[in-house]
């Protein structure tokens, strides 16, 4: 059964950095593509930043210039450091995981910046 072990979520002042990781286990064969998105109240999800196994990224606009995905495949895992958060950022994120034809989701992990 895969898992998505979401951490570093949390309460921050505008201006400051978290890193989000997300380590996915139960899956035995190469995960394509590891990344984040974010949901905000009243708003649709969205990508924040993507990585493929070979180390290609995409990135929101948004969050260009102050945000950094990178991944480990020796721990299924992904890493989402983020600067510079202002008060728009607040929102819950999610860990995707695509595998082949499969995709799977975190159950989320809140991140709040106050102005």
């Amino acid at each position: 059964q895969v898992q998505l072990a979401e951490s570093g979520g949390g309460l921050v002042q505008a201006g400051g950095s978290l890193r989000l990781s997300c380590a996915a286990s139960g899956i035995s064969r190469t995960i394509n593509v590891m990344g984040w998105y974010r949901q905000a109240p009243g708003k649709r999800r969205e990508l924040v930043a993507d990585i493929t196994n070979s180390g290609g990224t995409t990135y929101a606009d948004s969050v260009k210039g102050r945000s950094r995905i990178s991944r480990d495949n020796a721990k299924n895992t992904v890493y989402l450091q983020m600067n510079s958060l202002r008060p728009e950022d607040t929102a819950v994120y999610y860990c995707r995981v695509v595998r082949d034809l499969y995709v799977y989701w975190g159950q989320g992990t809140q991140v709040t910046v106050s102005a």
